[in-house]
């Protein structure tokens, strides 16, 4: 990334503030934003451990202010699964062609927004799903960067409200996002230009996460719901292109 010009440096800077500025509002996002945008300009080899150490750095400072909101018997059914999901991605890395699992994830989570979006009576789903949702959170998430929507749908349809949703899906990211800063450290990802650029870039998600915040203190929950449902469309969507492309 020594070679990026100037607009490049700008654009990645711009997709980063964005990322996590609705990151702040809705406690995820910010790799569903970023690392298909970064990709289109990025080596998907340094896109994907770069957000994984900066959403890693995000949850932490989501989760842990409003810790005794965690929905913890929502929250531990799920760990054993995500490791256990984190360890098949890293493996499938090496053996796996990955068009037809983006695809699949991007049609999955386009058609759960378009769901959420319309009048529907509400779904309700039972700690059960923390076994499916943690297992494939997990593995695409170590793929592609982007297992946050399993987690996502799984906590929305546990009901929680808008500040507990936030927090306890931080804290999913915290265990999720260590297992995968673990795994991409053993392989060799976080290279010293990774570990530069992760340290420049800290101060613009750390006002992109503050401001983020403070729009999350006045947003209503239907307004929240919406926002969350409106992420997942387009981050469908941007996963549907990436995957037509490869």
């Amino acid at each position: 990334m020594t070679e990026m010009v100037q607009p490049e440096i700008l654009f990645a800077v711009g997709v980063l503030f964005f990322a996590y500025f609705i990151r702040g509002i809705a406690g995820f996002g910010s790799a569903l934003i970023s690392v298909p945008l970064l990709a289109l300009s990025f080596p998907v080899s340094q896109v994907v451990p770069l957000i994984g150490l900066l959403d890693w750095l995000a949850s932490v400072s989501q989760g842990l202010p409003n810790r005794r909101l965690i929905r913890w018997p929502d929250l531990l059914p799920l760990l054993p699964f995500t490791v256990l999901g984190v360890s098949a991605g890293l493996f499938l890395h090496t053996v796996l062609a990955p068009t037809n699992l983006l695809l699949a994830l991007s049609i999955f989570i386009m058609l759960y927004a378009v769901y959420a979006l319309l009048p529907f009576p509400p779904l309700h789903g039972g700690r059960w799903l923390a076994g499916p949702a943690g297992l494939l959170g997990g593995t695409v998430g170590a793929l592609f960067g982007t297992g946050g929507p399993f987690y996502v749908i799984y906590l929305t349809l546990r009901h929680p409200d808008k500040t507990e949703f936030r927090t306890t899906i931080a804290t999913i990211f915290v265990i999720d996002g260590l297992c995968r800063i673990v795994g991409f450290s053993l392989s060799g990802f976080y290279t010293l230009r990774i570990m530069t650029l992760f340290v420049g870039i800290i101060p613009v998600v750390a006002l992109a996460l503050w401001l983020g915040g403070r729009v999350h203190l006045r947003i209503s929950h239907t307004a929240f719901v919406r926002l969350v449902s409106m992420i997942l469309l387009g981050s469908g969507l941007a996963l549907l292109v990436k995957a037509l492309k490869m």
